[in-house]
């Protein structure tokens, strides 16, 4: 099978290793890529978001299956202009990736279909601004209505910011207005279910939960995301088939009722409280880094069952093979992310990691280039440390060593990845 790859992320590079290593697979490549996945796929200049030169590239290598990594591509419709040249693609269309590129339509299908989630205002101006977070009070959870990168949520006890916030997103701009979603603040912890479907059948993946906050006990502002970690030792054995039952089933049947049915990988943000399962936002992709933790569990090769859900084949599946060992990954950041990173400065440590931790241990770019022989940082979170191990605090052990290897001048990680749930286990 030869595989193309959308996206430039540790998520992409996560895909290319797992795809690289299954014995179905003749040929990787990805567009455009970074340095790190430049070693496990044959990388092509093409722009993500131009869903006319994706399509003609795909022909062009003469692609079994093309796999969109980000968000931004999707919502732009970039699985669609596949679709129609005829080839499996393993993504929304632009209609049904509104899930994730549209909270207000999120919240429409969620209420169409049952699912249980936070109350909550759709606001487009200053007044209706005011009147929810009033309604709700603190802590204020304000989010962009459109796609943000994941930095376009703000959860504060402080009015002023929350304001601040909201009024930005609903904008000022005449004939252009924006909208935001205003919440009620959901306690608990956060789960992240990924759930790969062909828009019928619902095939749930293991739970992971990531790390949103830049600093270490959960301080500082909210970021992509600082690390993960699966399996959940403190989550109920029953969580998984209780979304599928009651969040990610009723949501595709919902989708397809439409007549947008969705297909590809449906992401359920959940927070568990005390009144039960939630859902905080869907995504319609990959997320990451959990997307790292998750393919480092999952024994079954990754492409038979992408190419399942692209080609409505998923129901004949056999059922996934997990692996038992933990994983763990930590996020190796820019200088001053997730404010403007410092971008170019040089990686080193890379092919010790590679020498001295590998199998257990490996690294996955994010934001890097290549310049010469050197690996250059080229975004705010660089790389994806990624680690395996018996139980969570081996696998955080085998990451944290391997991290302390790395050198990038100014670069953060946080700590604490895991800890906790490692302690308790």
């Amino acid at each position: 099978m030869n595989v193309l790859v959308i996206g430039t992320g540790a998520r992409e590079h996560a895909l290319c290793r797992s795809l690289s290593l299954d014995p179905d697979v003749s040929a990787v490549h990805c567009a455009p890529g970074n340095a790190g996945i430049a070693e496990v796929a044959e990388l092509h200049p093409v722009d993500a978001l131009d869903g006319d030169a994706v399509s003609a590239l795909a022909q062009r290598l003469g692609a079994d299956l093309v796999v969109v990594g980000p968000e931004a591509p999707l919502v732009a419709g970039v699985a669609d202009a596949v679709r129609e040249a005829g080839i499996p693609v393993f993504g929304p269309s632009g209609e049904a990736a509104q899930l994730e590129g549209s909270k207000a339509f999120a919240k429409d299908v969620m209420a169409a279909a049952g699912v249980p989630t936070a109350r909550s205002y759709v606001c487009a101006t200053p007044e209706e601004v005011a009147e929810a977070l009033d309604a709700f009070g603190a802590p204020y959870v304000v989010k962009d209505d459109g796609l943000a990168a994941g930095k376009g949520v703000v959860v504060t006890s402080d009015l002023e910011v929350a304001t601040a916030h909201a009024n930005a997103c609903v904008g000022t701009t005449p004939g252009q207005p924006g909208r935001v979603v205003i919440e009620e603040f959901l306690d608990g912890p956060e789960v992240s279910l990924f759930a790969i479907t062909d828009g019928d059948t619902v095939l749930p993946l293991q739970p992971a939960q990531d790390f949103k906050r830049a600093l270490d006990a959960d301080e500082g502002p909210n970021t992509g995301g600082m690390g993960a970690y699966s399996p959940l030792p403190w989550a109920d054995p029953k969580l998984v088939d209780e979304v599928l039952q009651t969040v990610l089933q009723p949501t595709v049947d919902e989708m397809r009722r439409r007549g947008t049915p969705f297909s590809g990988l449906l992401y359920a943000g959940l927070a568990i409280t005390s009144r039960g399962v939630r859902v905080i936002e869907f995504n319609a992709r990959f997320g990451d880094p959990e997307t790292q933790v998750v393919l480092a569990r999952l024994k079954t090769p990754l492409a038979g069952v992408l190419l399942a859900a692209a080609t409505n084949n998923l129901a004949d599946l056999a059922p996934l093979r997990w692996s038992e060992d933990a994983a763990v990954t930590v996020v190796v950041a820019s200088h001053n992310y997730p404010g403007t990173p410092r971008t170019g400065d040089p990686i080193t440590g890379l092919d010790e990691v590679a020498e001295q931790d590998a199998p257990h241990a490996y690294v996955l770019h994010a934001g890097t280039k290549r310049d010469g022989d050197a690996v250059l940082s080229a975004g705010g979170r660089v790389l994806s440390v990624t680690a395996s191990g018996q139980d969570l605090t081996e696998a955080r052990e085998r990451a944290y060593r391997a991290v302390a290897r790395i050198r990038l001048d100014g670069s953060q990680y946080r700590t604490d990845i895991a800890a906790k749930a490692a302690s308790e286990a």
